[in-house]
């Protein structure tokens, strides 16, 4: 099992792994690594991870980047902030129902990576043909999702701080409404979707701990009963740990949960397994 560091490459962020050799590396540094696309470069994420596959599956880093090779990047930076132009004006010209997202050359500008988010397939032969006779470049168009759009261009999400798609999710998980149903949060789209217009990442980070809380704890909906009061929950606070119940004619009280009969629990818990 080889040890390898993890490099992320182009804005996608893909991360792939390399034999280190006996370079120096550290994270952060800037790398170029032979891929199947060609000599392209990176940035060390991860440092001395070991990969369950055999030796001959991983390729050697190239070499750490020297002066000429960031110039190289910088120069490249440059270049595809020009290109992106070319792109945007050609998909115009040709009225193409595409949103073009950004564009990202190889080291050695042998190959232009144009990503895009569409509702459907396009037809982007002609639209190829145009940018590889201007750019002078190979062509790869790259449909990617909403998800992986926002993940690239980056942003601020309604918490104020930099998106977590792109400061450090490397995988998106699957979100779903249930996920903002269980932690009572307001249901308007507006409140709980992202950047990207789909289901905020973050609803999956305490969404276990909620289930998990409200095992404890009665539904709402149901009845309960104290040694002093009995009535149908209201609402549920895991935090507090206390039940809101309804006992009619108008008189809500807020009880605390380990107040309410121990047989009452167990009979909702039971309920709620079969």
């Amino acid at each position: 099992m080889p040890v390898v560091v993890g490099v992320e490459i182009r804005k996608t962020k893909e991360v792939l792994y390399f034999n280190p050799r006996d370079l120096d590396l550290a994270v952060g540094n800037k790398v170029l690594v032979d891929t199947e696309n060609g000599i392209e470069w990176g940035e060390v994420v991860e440092l001395e991870k070991i990969l369950e596959k055999k030796k001959g599956e991983i390729k050697d880093i190239a070499r750490k980047a020297n002066n000429y090779d960031l110039k190289k990047i910088e120069e490249n930076i440059r270049k595809e902030k020009e290109a992106f132009k070319i792109c945007l004006q050609k998909v115009d010209d040709r009225e193409l129902e595409m949103k073009l997202t950004s564009v990202e050359y190889t080291f050695d500008r042998n190959k232009l990576f144009v990503y895009y988010t569409a509702e459907g397939r396009i037809d982007f032969r002609e639209l190829i043909k145009d940018l590889g006779y201007l750019l002078k470049s190979r062509i790869q168009m790259v449909q990617i999702g909403v998800r992986d759009e926002a993940k690239m261009l980056g942003g601020f999400g309604s918490c104020g701080r930099v998106l977590c798609c792109k400061s450090f999710l490397q995988d998106f998980k699957p979100v779903g409404i249930e996920m903002a149903k269980e932690q009572s949060l307001s249901l308007n789209p507006n409140k709980i979707s992202g950047a990207c217009g789909r289901l905020m990442c973050c609803l999956t980070y305490e969404y276990k701990t909620y289930k998990e809380a409200k095992k404890k704890l009665p539904k709402v909906g149901s009845k309960v009963k104290t040694d002093n009061e009995e009535g149908i929950v209201k609402e549920v606070n895991i935090f507090t740990e206390e039940i809101t119940i309804d006992c009619g004619k108008g008189v809500v009280k807020k009880i605390p949960a380990n107040k309410i009969h121990a047989g009452i629990l167990n009979r909702l818990k039971l309920s709620k397994n079969k």
